[in-house]
């Protein structure tokens, strides 16, 4: 993918994690500073937004995200597979992160923020300690995952859908 912005810079692969940072530094002021004054006026919530609905509203940009992905990834290996060079911009990976940004900041900077709020600060402590606990374990499950679907779609000697080239690969399919 072509990760040029102009002629002289060029974004590096790893560093598109920001705009899934930047996403979330943007937000959570827009939000708490702007947004909840307009809310509160219809909602009659202090804060705009109930915390549950505003989790539900994360854990929906999640599935947007992953769709997203899959299309992206879709029109990619399209491209791969007429048999020209891919020149696609990498530009077509920042709505993901964008997404995946404001779905961090509904849920789960909202999760801590419905800690806090609803349990006993002895209680909250404790569910903090289970949220990453949960976050870590999700990890693992996902590496798992990982490690079962190339397994298992490579077998007979079929290419795996998480093949080392992308190009012969289903990504896609993967979402």
């Amino acid at each position: 993918m072509n990760r040029n912005i102009t002629s002289w810079f060029e974004i590096l692969a790893a560093s598109f994690i920001l705009f899934e940072l930047l996403t979330i530094t943007i937000w959570i002021p827009f939000y708490d500073c702007i947004l909840v004054k307009f809310l509160a006026k219809f909602t009659n919530e202090p804060r705009g937004l109930n915390l549950k609905i505003r989790m539900g509203i994360g854990l929906i940009l999640s599935v947007i995200t992953m769709v997203v992905s899959a299309i992206v990834e879709t029109i990619r290996r399209d491209l791969a597979n007429q048999n020209t060079s891919v020149d696609m911009s990498a530009m077509w990976l920042v709505p993901q992160y964008v997404l995946l940004g404001l779905s961090v900041a509904f849920n789960d900077i909202r999760q801590i923020e419905f800690y806090y709020s609803k349990l006993s600060k002895s209680m909250a402590s404790f569910s903090m300690a289970v949220l990453k606990v949960s976050t870590a374990g999700g990890s693992l499950v996902a590496s798992l995952l990982t490690n079962i679907v190339d397994s298992v779609t490579g077998q007979g000697g079929n290419i795996s859908w998480l093949s080392s080239d992308i190009d012969e690969g289903h990504v896609d399919y993967y979402y």
